[in-house]
């Protein structure tokens, strides 16, 4: 999932950005508020981490064009300006979450999980996908009893396009949401069907994935069972 870290405190960012790299999150950073505009003008979120006290402007002045531009995406403020008024203001204006600084990375995790659950309709760590069974929290799928290797690329493809199950997502949603990158040339698009196709051969191998559907001339989906 990509992710916008918008936070003035450049080593309290950073350290988001490494924990949230390790969990298979994909980061872009924002210092000032000109920045974060620019991003979010630029590219489609998950998740918006935002900090209020920055140094061109009140985070809270983001909201509403950050949901004008990235409506699906989860809002977590993250300051250290706990009073109630700002937390109402920023739950008002759409936030999904509010973690008031000093925080625990671990806390600010389980929370965008929870978050995800919730948006996704997630409710269980595994979740049935045909003969086989995911669970994203541990991050292995198997058939029966049988654990299957998938890189990583493979597995967040492949539980990406779970999370947003029965919706075609586009060569270009894929990478960037997954690799951070636009699919914008042969060679990026060629490297997602790549990918696919790896993860239809080793699946195939226990059992038919026709739940992974190719939508020609656009991408990919997987069909509600």
């Amino acid at each position: 999932m990509k992710v916008l870290i918008i936070e003035d405190e450049k080593t309290l960012a950073y350290e988001i950005e490494t924990f949230l790299k390790k969990a298979f999150y994909v980061c872009d950073l924002a210092h000032n508020a000109a920045k974060a505009a620019e991003c979010i003008e630029m590219n489609q979120y998950d998740f918006i981490l935002l900090d209020l006290g920055l140094p061109d402007a009140d985070g809270l002045s983001l909201l509403p064009k950050a949901k004008k531009h990235n409506p699906d995406a989860a809002y977590i403020i993250l300051t250290a300006r706990g009073n109630l008024e700002d937390k109402i203001a920023g739950l008002d204006l759409g936030a999904d979450d509010y973690l008031a600084k000093p925080f625990s990375l671990l806390e600010l995790q389980s929370r965008m999980q929870a978050i995800a659950r919730r948006k996704f309709n997630v409710n269980v760590e595994a979740i049935s996908l045909g003969d086989f069974s995911v669970n994203l929290q541990t991050r292995f799928i198997y058939f029966q009893t049988r654990q299957i290797e998938l890189s990583r690329k493979e597995f967040d493809l492949l539980s990406y396009l779970l999370l947003h199950k029965n919706r075609v997502l586009t060569r270009m949603q894929l990478s960037e949401h997954i690799w951070g990158t636009f699919a914008d040339d042969d060679y990026d698009s060629n490297y997602i069907d790549a990918h696919i196709k790896n993860i239809r051969k080793k699946l195939n191998l226990y059992a038919a994935t026709d739940w992974l559907e190719t939508v020609r001339g656009v991408g990919y989906r997987i069909r509600k069972s």
